[in-house]
């Protein structure tokens, strides 16, 4: 098991986000809980193509649903305080191009909620991580749980 402070949360919460395609897989040591990027034409040292079948050492980190991330657009835009920025935010989210439509209303309309939902999104990022981390059996679930304790979701104004 990984000592769960050696591990690059951040990268791993961007890893598990990555919706991109299988060109590019993310996989993470279990030894070292260093994660690598493996592509199909330079493998994970950026020169040698390995297959990525080969790499039984390191464990594949598998991206989550886009409706995970999805999720939390939801809920923040039903939860934060400012019931229009909530109204316009909930109506970017209809149909396809809900992505870039939240982002456009988030950073055009509502500047002052960008570091907000930056926070309440990375929080919750990371408590994934964390879970992703524990399902696969890489940290002590005692840790997971202290970082779970210690790292509460963040507030909404």
């Amino acid at each position: 098991m990984v000592d769960l402070d050696a591990i690059n949360l951040e990268e791993l919460a961007s890893s598990l986000a990555d919706q991109t395609d299988y060109d590019h897989r993310w996989l993470i040591d279990p030894q070292s809980g260093e994660i690598v990027l493996w592509t199909s034409d330079t493998g994970v040292d950026g020169e040698n193509p390995v297959d990525i079948d080969e790499l039984d050492h390191l464990v594949l980190i598998d991206p989550l649903p886009s409706y995970v991330w999805y999720q939390d657009m939801v809920d923040f835009a039903q939860r934060i305080s400012d019931r229009r920025a909530g109204e316009r935010l909930s109506r970017a989210l209809q149909g396809r191009g809900a992505f870039r439509r939240f982002g456009n209303e988030l950073h055009q309309r509502h500047p002052d909620l960008v570091p907000v939902w930056r926070a309440f999104s990375d929080s919750r990022a990371m408590v994934r991580a964390v879970r992703w981390l524990a399902d696969e059996g890489l940290v002590v679930d005692d840790d997971a749980q202290r970082f779970w304790r210690d790292n509460p979701e963040a507030q909404l104004p």
